[in-house]
């Protein structure tokens, strides 16, 4: 943080983004109503998108969850054919969590659904400023995975 930048201005941003969070939060589970998933299987999905796949424990590091916790919900995303646990190809006593074409989908069409209402929000919001915004974003993700303490 610069000398220059003012604690209000931080107290300001941290505000601005608590608000946003929480909107954003409240629209994802608003669309999830329309899938057999919850908010965290969800979160879950996405690690498993991202990563590939994954063990019990390694979903579990990721999603800030219980590993009994994960078990049940992957337990629940099994039943509903989202996701399969695979036999590791190197080690038959490691078993991990594959994501299935149905579970691929979800999250497509879920983001897709996110991003439609991003864009409507910031309609009203000049080219400039969403190339602007979008910058500052990604500096700011940049700095808080540089700075993990």
């Amino acid at each position: 943080m610069s000398k220059e930048t003012s604690k209000d201005t931080i107290a300001d941003i941290e505000k601005e983004f608590r608000y946003i969070a929480g909107i954003v939060k409240q629209k994802g589970r608003e669309i999830l109503h329309n899938y057999p998933i919850t908010a965290p299987q969800f979160i879950a999905l996405q690690f498993l998108l991202e990563y590939g796949d994954l063990t019990l424990g390694e979903l579990s590091n990721k999603i800030h969850l219980a590993f009994s916790t994960t078990t049940d919900l992957v337990d629940r995303m099994e039943r509903n054919e989202i996701v399969k646990r695979v036999k590791d190809s190197k080690d038959k006593r490691v078993v991990r969590i594959h994501l299935l074409e149905k579970g691929e989908q979800i999250i497509k069409e879920v983001v897709e659904k996110r991003q439609q209402y991003l864009g409507e929000v910031l309609t009203n919001v000049s080219e400039e400023d969403i190339e602007q915004l979008s910058r500052v974003l990604h500096i700011l993700h940049y700095e808080m995975r540089e700075n993990r303490s």
